[in-house]
């Protein structure tokens, strides 16, 4: 009984590496998903930023 106990608690390093690259692909998923979607909407933003400006710009002008 006491060889299966002890068995039981050999933590294999390949297992700890594997568990940790799962954990990390589990984190970076959604941050790279919320960043991209972040960008966009920034992205949109400052376009509209520009056309007013451009438009201002033209008004300006003439």
């Amino acid at each position: 009984m006491m060889i299966l106990l002890t068995a039981q608690a050999y933590i294999n390093g390949g297992d700890v590496l594997f568990q940790l690259f799962a954990f990390m692909v589990l984190l970076v998923i959604p941050i790279v998903v919320v960043v991209f979607i972040l960008t966009r909407k920034r992205n949109r933003r400052l376009a509209r930023i520009e056309e007013k400006l451009d438009k201002l710009l033209k008004e300006k002008d003439q």
